[in-house]
């Protein structure tokens, strides 16, 4: 454990070297910062519905303005920001929690295990998410934020699993990892303290993948109106933007600021991932 939390820190200081990585945290840090001050400096009472004039453009008492039903729209997206990285956040970490531990045994192991996990994901992998989804959300009454993630990382663990697993069988016969089992190590010791401190930079670029993908699947699916109801996220926001046919009537307040935010997320996740990608993967480290 010792030598997997110092190989965190080291590659953390390593990376915050990186540009894409430092803007990319940055526009993630401002997003945060955004919904934990937020609070503080506006009324997010006014996210609820008949708070406050229909469909108000943007002035002093709503700078964002209002939608159909009037909520005020930065209070809405004040909820919402935090909303929707939780998901992401908390789908991203189930999910590849649960692929790393099915790639490591599924690559380091071998035989019937690897065949069945890796049957497995394939199978995940040839049916299509969204609509898993669709239909799971709609026979679910309630939909929390929460339970919108535990849905969406326990479908998507089957790419990280290939992608472990694919690592492990590049680095189960290296010569350390022979030294190892010659020292007398058994298969857990070596996939926690040789396998895995190896794999730092790569399990920390397939985390922020999985989170742009968590927040994508359920952006879809919010859009749809089969998200959270009562809790505002931004794919909600954009969902009854669409429904009240904002676009159309020329409520640009209601759909672009979520967008815009939408954009800052997957700019900041994409940064990171390439930065970590490199870092990860010496060719690409070589080529930039």
């Amino acid at each position: 454990m010792k030598i997997v939390l110092q190989k965190i820190l080291d590659g953390l200081r390593f990376a915050l070297r990186d540009p894409k990585i430092r803007v990319g945290m940055l526009l993630l840090i401002l997003l945060f910062a955004f919904g934990i001050i937020g609070p503080h400096l506006w009324d997010v009472r006014l996210a609820r519905i008949g708070m406050g004039p229909l469909s108000q453009p943007p002035s002093a008492a709503h700078p964002l303005g209002t939608d159909a039903t009037g909520r005020d729209v930065l209070a809405l997206l004040i909820v919402g920001v935090p909303n929707t990285l939780k998901i992401g956040l908390i789908a991203g970490g189930i999910g590849l929690s649960i692929g790393m531990v099915l790639g490591l045994l599924a690559g380091y192991t071998g035989g019937i295990v690897d065949t069945i996990i890796h049957m497995a994901a394939d199978i995940l992998l040839t049916i299509p998410l969204l609509a898993v989804l669709i239909v799971i959300a709609s026979y679910v009454r309630v939909v929390t934020v929460e339970m919108m993630a535990v849905i969406v990382a326990c479908l998507s663990w089957a790419g990280p699993t290939r992608t472990v697993r694919g690592q492990v069988l590049s680095l189960r016969d290296r010569a350390f990892v022979e030294i190892a089992q010659l020292s007398g190590l058994n298969q857990f010791e070596i996939i926690f303290q040789e396998l895995l401190p190896n794999m730092i930079a790569f399990i920390a670029a397939s985390f922020v993948s999985a989170v742009s993908g968590g927040i994508l699947a359920t952006i879809g699916v919010e859009v749809l109106g089969l998200g959270p109801q009562r809790i505002p996220t931004l794919g909600g926001t954009l969902h009854w933007a669409l429904n009240h046919a904002a676009v159309i009537r020329g409520l640009w307040w209601w759909w672009v600021p979520p967008v815009i935010v939408l954009v800052m997320i997957f700019v900041g996740l994409l940064l990171i991932s390439m930065g970590l990608d490199e870092i990860a993967n010496p060719r690409l480290r070589k080529g930039a």
